[in-house]
């Protein structure tokens, strides 16, 4: 892929996490080498099946994907994607550079953006940087707002506020800062004891714990809240909805 020694400075503003799905171990592991280099993280797989198994933990809004993939084709995984991902960027790879083929990759893999190999890597910074731009530009109208001082939790489409206790407001700062907004089931155990001479609490309570929190941001937001809170299989709990602090 790479076709000359340009290398772009790296950002200062936060890392933008990518998904690459290719297939070519060289060439996955050259393209994952450019882009880290550029203040990318890369979560860099070879195959659908693999990335199925990757946004299970990962939550992603960035996808390279080569169309010649092992099982499941990247066409058929882009379109898929782009159905469960509708705010997603998808930038597909293809040596295939006909008319046709590029069509066949907007209209029925739903890409942003189709690049045929070999592409430039300065193309590839540039376009992923330019599709970051827009998700964070439409994330930005739909950001809830955390008021640090009151403990209030608002919905950008809804004038309700929802009131947190202070072990709610823990939970969210906690998985505002956290890696991929994720924590570990015993990690939110550990956080979320009361006090010292508290007893631990346990996986079941934990369970109880966010089925509370999740009913009461259904009460106070319906179906814009559905989902704000994901359980991860084996793992713990995710937050799936940007907030901002005030």
């Amino acid at each position: 892929m790479i076709t000359h020694p340009l290398t772009l400075l790296a950002s200062h503003t936060k890392p933008l996490s990518v998904a690459l799905v290719e297939d070519d171990r060289l060439l996955r592991e050259e393209v994952q080498t450019y882009l880290e280099a550029n203040n990318f993280v890369v979560h860099a797989v070879n195959s659908a099946y693999a990335l199925d198994d990757l946004l299970k933990i990962v939550a992603i809004n960035l996808y390279v994907i080569d169309i010649g993939l092992p099982g499941e084709s990247g066409l058929s995984l882009s379109r898929r994607l782009r159905e469960l991902l509708p705010q997603a960027g998808i930038v597909i790879m293809s040596a295939r550079e006909s008319l046709i083929d590029r069509i066949t990759g907007y209209q029925e893999g739903g890409a942003d953006i189709y690049l045929t190999k070999p592409a430039t890597p300065h193309e590839l910074v540039l376009v992923l940087r330019g599709l970051a731009r827009r998700i964070n530009l439409g994330d930005s109208n739909k950001a809830w707002t955390l008021s640090m001082s009151n403990r209030v939790l608002l919905s950008p489409h809804s004038s309700q506020t929802v009131r947190l206790t202070h072990r709610e407001k823990k939970l969210f700062m906690a998985l505002i800062q956290a890696e991929n907004n994720t924590l570990g089931s015993l990690e939110l155990c550990d956080l979320l004891i009361e006090s010292e001479d508290a007893l631990p609490m346990t996986k079941h309570s934990l369970e109880e714990f966010m089925r509370r929190v999740r009913k009461k941001l259904l009460i106070a937001h319906g179906e814009i809240a559905e989902g704000a809170i994901k359980s991860v299989w084996g793992v713990g709990y995710q937050l799936c909805i940007t907030i901002v602090l005030r």
